[in-house]
């Protein structure tokens, strides 16, 4: 029972952290209580692109006669959608089991609590308790599961969270989304795009409160223009579940206003799954509900590590797979860079889709930076044009002294893939200039990202 590296969770930051630490050559177990893949697999990124797919081709076959196709008697099968998003969801935990065989990782499935000496006692299913010891490092990626604040307790039912959105019986008339975070808002775009009648409440001035204030402002127009109801400097004060739905109780600044529906979709954050692991008792220490770490990842106890949303960084499943290589790596005697947080990319994978990485504009200004900013609008590109796909835009924000790319923020279809292109420039310190000279393929969405730089400078042509 005795490993190099014992990992404790199987989501993206786990099961890849394992492969990584296998191929440089550790005896590596994970430890998994419930389906490998994590909620990332089973219950959060893939799963519900899937059913945002469903949507979007739902979307397509509504609008076919724009494309000159005649289209007769189609109607959304809520069912089928959630069947086939289980269906990919399963398919990618199988893959995990196949790649877990291939690195010659054991699972160990049950449980696990953290003690002494970098030792892990897991529960089987069983009830049985057996203790594993790990050489040179216990890692801990047990991830996060949805936050509940005190006045919408989810009872699964008739306030759920992103795990019962994605698996209902039937499709709802009427829903309320509480927070438009990439969670709400992937969930609105779907159910409004099917037919449920969805509002958003978000508490703050602008929906994606994070993203550059023109990207919200353009999704909040599109999510108008298809006809969800967007409210906010709103909160949600409580939820009346007596009745047959919900009677939600929203404060705004006109005064409180009641809304009724079906089910209220909590999509306030999530909270790291951090209890009864065994910190308190070998004294790991933890702020704010997450796991303090150094640069590597080693806790204030030598022999203990932890990455991912345990930790006070980015809840985003490629943060989660870059922390965990890097981790073992250095635990392994290499020489990884610590990571550069200020080059994490960002996806929103509603319609349009929102990505962005580095810094917003607002921040600029008022870290008293001097900028260039260049912005193009889909509605000029051919390409988009010609997919009928023509709102949104990409903005690009440069330092004027030195060129340096210092934020990108984009909106529109197919943004996600984009983005990555800006996250290599920046990682290899691509001025603006030389981007205005890096010649992209026509006619493509990414051509905007060449012509956003070029507004930047002046030098815009299809402008």
């Amino acid at each position: 029972m005795n490993y190099d590296i014992i990992v404790i969770g199987s989501g993206p930051g786990g099961y890849v952290t394992a492969i990584r630490a296998s191929q440089l050559g550790l005896k590596t177990a994970v430890v998994e209580r419930d389906t490998l893949g994590g909620i990332c697999l089973n219950w959060g990124c893939i799963p519900t692109k899937a059913l945002l797919k469903s949507a979007n081709v739902f979307e397509y076959i509504q609008h076919a006669s724009d494309y000159g196709i005649t289209v007769k008697d189609s109607k959304a099968d809520f069912g089928g959608m959630v069947e086939r998003s289980r269906g990919v969801a399963n398919g990618m935990s199988q893959g995990i089991q196949f790649l877990m065989k291939k690195n010659k990782i054991d699972v160990i499935k049950g449980t696990g609590v953290l003690k002494a000496g970098k030792k892990v006692a897991v529960t089987g299913e069983d009830g049985k308790v057996t203790e594993y010891s790990a050489d040179k490092g216990i890692i801990i990626a047990t991830g996060a599961r949805s936050r509940q604040l005190p006045n919408l307790p989810q009872d699964g039912s008739k306030i759920i969270g992103y795990r019962e959105a994605m698996s209902m019986k039937a499709q709802p008339k009427k829903m309320v989304v509480v927070g438009s975070g990439a969670i709400g808002v992937e969930f609105a775009y779907f159910y409004n795009a099917i037919g449920t009648e969805v509002t958003i409440v978000e508490y703050l001035p602008n929906v994606v409160p994070i993203e550059d204030e023109e990207v919200s402002k353009q999704l909040e127009k599109s999510f108008k223009k298809a006809g969800i109801n967007i409210m906010t400097n709103a909160s949600v004060e409580a939820v009346d579940t007596s009745g047959k739905g919900c009677v939600v109780t929203v404060k705004t600044a006109k005064g409180e206003e009641k809304i009724e529906c079906d089910v209220v979709l909590s999509a306030v954050g999530i909270q790291a799954n951090i209890e009864n692991i065994g910190l308190e008792e070998l004294g790991i220490v933890v702020d704010k509900g997450r796991i303090l770490v150094n640069d590597f990842y080693q806790t204030n106890i030598p022999g203990y590590f932890a990455i991912g949303d345990v930790i006070p960084t980015a809840a985003l499943a490629h943060v989660a797979s870059a922390e965990g290589i890097i981790c073992v790596e250095k635990i392994a005697g290499h020489h990884p860079e610590p990571l550069d947080y200020g080059n994490i990319p960002g996806c929103t994978y509603c319609s349009p889709e929102v990505a962005s990485v580095g810094i917003t504009e607002k921040a600029a200004k008022e870290a008293g930076m001097e900028i260039k900013v260049g912005k193009f609008p889909f509605s000029a590109s051919g390409k988009a044009s010609a997919a009928g796909a023509k709102d949104g835009f990409v903005k690009l924000i440069f330092d004027a002294k030195y060129g340096e790319l210092l934020g990108a923020h984009m909106i529109g279809a197919n943004v996600t893939e984009m983005i990555a292109e800006i996250v290599a420039i920046r990682k290899l310190e691509v001025t603006g200039e030389e981007l205005i000279k890096t010649v992209h393929p026509h006619p493509t969405m990414s051509e905007a990202v060449m012509e956003a730089a070029a507004a930047a400078y002046g030098e815009v042509i299809h402008l």
